[in-house]
């Protein structure tokens, strides 16, 4: 037994689509699981984080900034990084996934222009800085957005 086999009990479990208010038999006759009267036996009964008309919790607590939606996470580089290569290699995302230097490369991965570079490379990435792209292409390199 580990955590991979662990269910429910047999019998414990009972979708939420059974019928409501159809006698004693069924279990859930009568009030139907609403109990004996007050507001939330009725119909009409208030929203969830309804208070009371207190100021509910949700208002209450401050609100800051916002998240925006459409935000990329890009994973950046640098020229120093690149030196593990042989010279004349073709540097691709995959090609650093495999050696390390990126572990998830999100939305995208970017070369920048920090430390040395001694090798003459083919770099594909999603994105270079002016100086990553000075650097690679003073030694006789390509830089290529993919």
């Amino acid at each position: 037994m580990d955590l991979s086999n662990l269910q429910p009990a047999v019998g414990s479990k009972h979708s939420d689509n059974f019928r409501r208010g159809r006698g004693h038999a069924s279990g859930n006759g009568k009030t139907a699981g609403k109990g004996h009267k007050g507001q939330k036996a009725r119909s009409g009964a208030p929203r969830p984080g309804f208070e009371g008309g207190q100021m509910p919790l949700y208002r209450r607590l401050p609100k800051r900034g916002f998240k925006n939606r459409n935000t990329k996470v890009i994973v950046g580089i640098n020229v120093s990084a690149l030196e593990c290569f042989e010279n004349d290699a073709v540097v691709t995302v995959e090609t650093l996934l495999e050696s390390g230097i990126v572990k998830n490369p999100r939305d995208g991965v970017k070369i920048l222009g920090n430390g040395e570079l001694t090798k003459k490379l083919t770099v594909k990435a999603d994105a270079f800085s002016e100086g990553a792209k000075a650097k690679i292409e003073a030694l006789g390199g390509t830089c290529e957005v993919i």
